[in-house]
This record gives structure tokens, C-alpha cells and sequence, in this order.
């Protein structure tokens, strides 16, 4: 297998359109590539300056996750330093947590920052939606967002061999007209579900509002893990 390593965009194209097969940290194919074969040709974003952005708002598809430092909101931060052990984390990239892996484990975190994606296909980069880049599992370059007031992250302790642990992860924003509002997102099983809601009032009005979003399909077990998260998060708003 030819491994790739494109330090621009046109030529991270040309791999594109000559067929190599994109890979990020390769923790997840790896054991497929071996079991089903290797492909002629992979791709690895390692090199591209574009895909290796760590920023306040910013960061590319091809960090590792032991690299998220400080520089970025502590829901991201704190997603990364949950997933696998060390050694996974310091081969694991961004993109591939997110795109290439079942549990997606930096996804809610990313949906309660807002965060937009940019793709990278055989015509150029554009930007989309992080719904679209799951279901089409598109070729992540990047993600941006607005920095939040604070946010929070809980991953409930999960058996090996078990299924998925509960995840909760929770951003608070401030709109244009100063006022703030609260996004959540839950890991349950394999779903991921979000929802909004505005946080002019205390954490009992907060909750009963996110209840009638897509949240309020969660059973009680996810809604008590919701309402710890939710009255933390808002307890530190109060103090910024």
C-alpha cells in the first residue's frame, strides 16, 4: 500500500481523483485492511497545514487527540481525554473520531458548539453541516465554531465489552442580543441527540423546556445524567 501525504490542497485532490482511500489515525481500518485486504493507495492529512489547526475557535480533522489543549473549549478538551487509552489518543485523529468511528465520541461536543464543518472532495472544499458529514461520512478537513460562555462534558464509566457509555455534553451561548442559551446533546447508546433551549430563567424552567425538543425522548437513567449536567453548566454561566 502507498501511503499519500499531501501538504496542499490541490494536491490532497489529486489523491482524491487518483483513488486513495483517505485514513486518518488508522486505529479503526486497520484491522479491517488486514482481514479484507489494503488498498492500492491511502491518503493521510497529517501534513496538510489546514487539517492540523488548533485554535480558540478552529480545529483541523487530522489532530490527534492528545494534542486538544487548552486553546479550545473545555467540551471538546475533555471529549478527547475520554476516548480509548493513551496510546489510542496519541494515534487517534479528529476526523476519524468523527467521521470513521460507531461511537463518535467528540460528536456531541462538537454539535452543542455549533461547530461547521469543511470537506475537502475531488472539486474543492466547502462547508456543510456535521448531520451531513456522519451521513455521508464526507472527507473532514476541518471544524469551526463561535466560542461558547462555558460548557461541560460527563461520560458515564462504561464495561469493557459493553455497550456504549452514556455521554452528556452541554454549551451555553450568547445570542447577538446578549442573551443566553443552552445546547445539550446526549450520547445514548449509538444515537446522538440534541437540543436547544433559552436560559433566561433557572435550571427547573431550563430543563422542563428542553423536554419538549428531541431530548425528551430519553429515558430517566439519561435525563438524570441531563439535569446534573444542565444545573453545572448553568451554575458556572451565573458566575461568568
Amino acid at each position: 500500500m502507498l501511503l499519500r501525504l499531501p501538504i496542499s490542497l490541490p494536491e490532497a485532490q489529486q489523491c482524491l481523483a487518483e483513488g486513495a482511500v483517505p485514513v486518518g489515525g488508522a486505529t479503526l481500518v486497520w484491522a479491517l485492511w488486514q482481514r479484507d485486504g489494503f488498498p492500492e493507495q491511502a491518503m493521510s492529512l497529517r501534513r496538510l497545514p489546514e487539517a492540523n489547526v488548533i485554535e480558540r475557535e478552529a480545529l483541523g480533522a487530522a489532530v490527534l487527540l492528545h494534542r486538544m489543549d487548552d486553546r479550545l473549549p473545555e467540551v471538546l478538551r475533555r471529549a478527547a481525554s475520554t476516548v480509548g487509552t493513551g496510546a489510542v489518543r496519541r494515534t487517534a485523529t479528529v476526523g476519524g473520531n468523527i467521521v470513521g468511528s460507531t461511537l463518535r465520541c467528540l460528536l456531541p461536543a462538537a454539535l452543542v458548539l455549533k461547530a461547521r464543518a469543511t470537506v475537502l472532495d475531488r472539486d474543492g472544499t466547502y462547508e456543510t453541516d456535521l448531520a451531513e458529514v456522519v451521513s455521508k461520512r464526507h472527507l473532514l478537513l476541518g471544524l469551526h465554531w463561535h466560542a461558547p460562555v462555558t460548557s461541560g462534558y460527563s461520560k458515564e464509566a462504561g464495561e469493557a465489552g459493553g455497550p456504549p457509555p452514556l455521554v452528556v455534553a452541554t454549551a451555553v451561548h450568547a445570542g447577538n442580543d446578549g442573551r443566553h442559551h443552552l445546547d445539550v446533546a446526549v450520547r445514548d447508546g449509538y444515537e446522538v441527540t440534541s437540543g436547544t433551549a433559552p436560559c433566561r430563567t433557572g435550571p427547573e424552567q431550563v430543563l422542563r423546556a428542553l423536554e419538549d425538543t428531541d431530548l425528551g425522548i430519553l429515558p430517566p437513567t439519561a435525563w438524570d445524567a441531563v439535569r446534573r449536567e444542565v444545573t453545572g453548566v448553568l451554575s458556572r454561566t451565573a458566575g461568568s
